[in-house]
């Protein structure tokens, strides 16, 4: 995931020294909120001078058609609209290779980016007041990023306020494009290990798995006692998302079915192919865990393992799944 820096957060430091200083520990984008005001242009001037790093402007305005002549003079490589400010026929324009994107605060629906789509290669999520720093993140984007991505698989992610270390492994988990960073870059008295932290860090327990796992509505679940290897199968193809989960008549968590669970299966039967049951592919002593656990608790559980995974199903104390947390985005490095 990349990592655009808020410089707007920094009070202290000049423009220049901020960029020189971000550049050294090689950041990813530096982000530009513009509210309404024309004269980041002299700020975005000054930064194409220092450097080729990513300038990732956000303009909120209700007059956006202004700002068509001073992009196509100073071009910058990802330009956002706050949608919540746009007038109602307004349309994004082309601007060469400027990626274009649409932003929206947490109180709207994803859904008002079908108007925008052909025109923007990217989403930015906003969970704090646009164009402030320092708030508190909302998790209920964690949700939001999952039903963007699955409507609309093609198109980035971006996330913008109250990134911290701890809400970015979520975020690189869930395969978040981009994220914003300000005060808990900035203002971090090490800028290197805030960057760090951010791009790396694990170490998580503010946060606990039920706030962004993927509910157990959103998964391929079977009952076991109904379950074959036809409907398996068919199941793990229609959500492709490599697993099955089976519970029984009270949603308990009974066993799960993966790619490798399916080979072994096939393997086992290899000469005849029609004899495969659903025992001979249901792994039914699952590896889980608790939905009331943070997210040190959860990795410090898989780091004991002796074998990797894929994924884990979540479960409640007595059992019931709950959802699951998969790791497909970090495993694949965070592309």
């Amino acid at each position: 995931m990349k990592i655009s820096a808020s410089l707007y957060s920094d009070k202290n430091r000049s423009i220049q020294a901020l960029v020189q200083e971000l550049d050294a520990f090689q950041i990813d984008a530096f982000h530009i909120d513009c509210n309404d005001d024309i004269t980041v242009f002299d700020d975005i001037k000054v930064i194409k001078s220092l450097s080729k790093t990513i300038i990732d402007l956000h303009i909120i305005t209700k007059t956006p058609e202004k700002y068509k002549e001073l992009l196509d003079e100073t071009p910058v490589d990802w330009v956002t609209y706050q949608y919540e400010e746009l007038p109602t026929y307004f349309e994004i324009p082309s601007l060469g290779a400027t990626k274009m994107g649409l932003a929206i605060t947490n109180n709207t629906s994803i859904d008002v980016f079908e108007k925008y789509k052909n025109q923007c290669s990217f989403i930015l999520l906003m969970t704090t007041v646009p164009g402030q720093s320092g708030g508190a993140f909302n998790t209920d984007t964690f949700k939001k990023i999952r039903q963007f991505k699955a409507k609309y698989p093609n198109k980035d992610i971006h996330v913008d306020g109250g990134v911290n270390n701890e809400v970015s492994f979520i975020l690189r988990d869930l395969g978040v494009y981009s994220s914003v960073s300000g005060s808990y870059l900035l203002k971090n008295e090490n800028l290197g290990s805030a960057l760090y932290q951010l791009k790396a860090a694990t170490n998580t327990a503010h946060f606990l798995i039920k706030d962004f796992m993927i509910e157990a509505i959103d998964l391929p679940v079977l009952n076991i006692l109904k379950a074959d290897f036809k409907s398996i199968v068919s199941t793990m193809e229609q959500y492709k998302q490599g697993f099955v989960l089976l519970v029984d008549d009270s949603n308990t968590l009974k066993g799960i079915t993966s790619n490798a669970d399916v080979r072994r299966g096939i393997l086992k039967n290899i000469d005849d192919l029609s004899s495969i049951s659903a025992t001979d592919i249901i792994n039914s002593n699952p590896i889980s865990t608790q939905e009331s656990n943070s997210i040190t608790q959860m990795l410090q559980q898989i780091k004991s393992l002796p074998f990797t995974i894929l994924f884990i199903p979540v479960i409640d104390e007595k059992g019931i799944l709950k959802g699951a947390v998969t790791f497909n985005h970090l495993i694949k490095g965070e592309l």
